[in-house]
């Protein structure tokens, strides 16, 4: 652990998580782990906090020299806690962490930067979300739901948002004209292993890779279940589908089948040996929105895969990957197939992965011009605020409802 002393001499970073940080389970835990790690190149103490239950598979801060702490929600003891901490940056973990505790921060911190880590854009995911329920295309346009004008509006507030994916990044800046100086490109950061894996002939199977309380995940598994694979086993009888996931509910094993080769395996403990043993990775996401984990993580362990144009989504930049998206389900069958019996368009897609990896995603790739444009902002930070009078308008307005609704909780709770 490092001395105080040496805390004091850092600038300081408070991150206020929506859950504790799960790696292994989710990718936004991942991604979580990797925002921190830009920030210690830089120098920042790092301080975690969540007014979330941990839970015991939680990574463990401490090990990479993080502060942790829980608070609690519409409590004044967070006051409290961010005026000793006077952090220089706020980094609030999705829109919804910026609308309980943002206030406060432009309150009782007002020269702290704010920023904000969409993850994805949730009212966009759920705008799809309620499309392939009702059965309708998969909106472009605009979208006027509360959850949109909420989301924007923690965007406005913010000095800076962290986007995931471009195409998030365009949709933002053609379709609601959010300022590109308010948005930040900042994609899944890895490190490029040149070890080699098993072969072709080495793997078997296929599999299927998310956490099952994340609605898009379950949404492909049930696709899967009942669409996708009786289709793929019609082609590929001896072929097996391995189902992996963290919180597996009575529900999600309920859907296991030896005989359809329809296997339910609960947590990956290891994604990355998981990924290796298999030939082909499925990802029939029908709705969602910002990056897919899973993808990275199957070109990370150059294992090729199969998804649809929303799996895909702001993934390829400029490289073809036609043949592994699917439009449909004969399409998604069909490649599959297609992919699991050839061994040189196997290896071709193997090859372009890690390929799109080197090109887009390589933390090497963001690492100095990411800390040129913290700096940037830290010292013209009040030159940015006065551009973005709709968030100062917002921030004015919008927020002393959701402050003197906090406070009147407090006020109830102390009864």
């Amino acid at each position: 652990m490092l001395s105080f002393l040496y805390f004091c001499k850092m600038q300081s970073l408070l991150i206020i998580g929506y859950v504790w940080p799960e790696p292994t389970a989710t990718a936004a835990g991942s991604r979580m782990l990797q925002i921190i790690e830009q920030f210690q190149n830089l120098q920042f103490q790092v301080t975690f906090v969540s007014p979330a239950i941990k839970p015991e598979t939680a990574f463990d801060l401490s090990t990479i020299n993080v502060l942790e702490k829980s608070i609690e929600l519409n409590h004044d003891s967070f006051d409290a806690f961010l005026l000793s901490l006077s952090p220089e940056i706020v980094l609030f973990d999705r829109f919804l962490m910026e609308e309980q505790f943002g206030w406060r921060v432009a309150q009782h911190c007002p020269q702290s930067l704010r920023m904000l880590d969409s993850e994805d854009l949730h009212f966009l995911r759920k705008a799809r979300e309620l499309s392939v329920k009702k059965g309708k295309e998969l909106p472009t346009g605009i979208i006027t739901t509360d959850e949109a004008k909420r989301e924007l509006a923690s965007i406005y507030r913010c000095d800076v948002t962290l986007t995931i994916s471009e195409y998030e990044m365009d949709y933002l800046k053609k379709v609601y004209q959010i300022p590109e100086m308010l948005l930040w490109y900042l994609p899944f950061l890895v490190t490029i292993d040149e070890n080699l894996t098993p072969s072709f002939e080495e793997r078997e199977d296929f599999v299927f890779i998310g956490n099952f309380v994340h609605a898009p995940n379950w949404d492909a598994v049930l696709y899967l279940k009942q669409t996708i694979w009786p289709m793929i086993r019609k082609e590929l009888p001896k072929a097996s589908l391995h189902i992996y996931g963290s919180y597996p509910s009575q529900k999600v094993f309920q859907l296991q089948n030896v005989n359809e080769r329809f296997l339910i395996q609960g947590r990956a403990e290891n994604v990355n040996a998981t990924m290796q043993q298999a030939k082909v990775c499925l990802a029939p996401v029908r709705f969602g929105a910002g990056l897919k984990g899973k993808l990275i993580d199957a070109m990370q362990n150059e294992t090729p895969f199969v998804t649809t144009p929303i799996g895909g989504e702001g993934m390829f930049g400029d490289h073809d990957f036609s043949a592994c998206v699917g439009n449909t389900d004969q399409e998604l069958v069909q490649k599959a197939v297609s992919l699991y019996k050839n061994k040189e368009e196997w290896i071709f897609f193997q090859k372009k992965g890690k390929q799109v990896l080197k090109e887009r995603f390589d933390k090497e790739l963001f690492n100095k011009n990411f800390g040129l444009k913290v700096d940037q902002l830290l010292e013209y930070k009040d030159v940015a605020r006065e551009q973005n009078f709709i968030g100062a308008m917002l921030q004015h307005h919008t927020l002393k409802s959701t402050m003197y609704l906090s406070k009147w909780i407090a006020e109830k709770n102390k009864i």
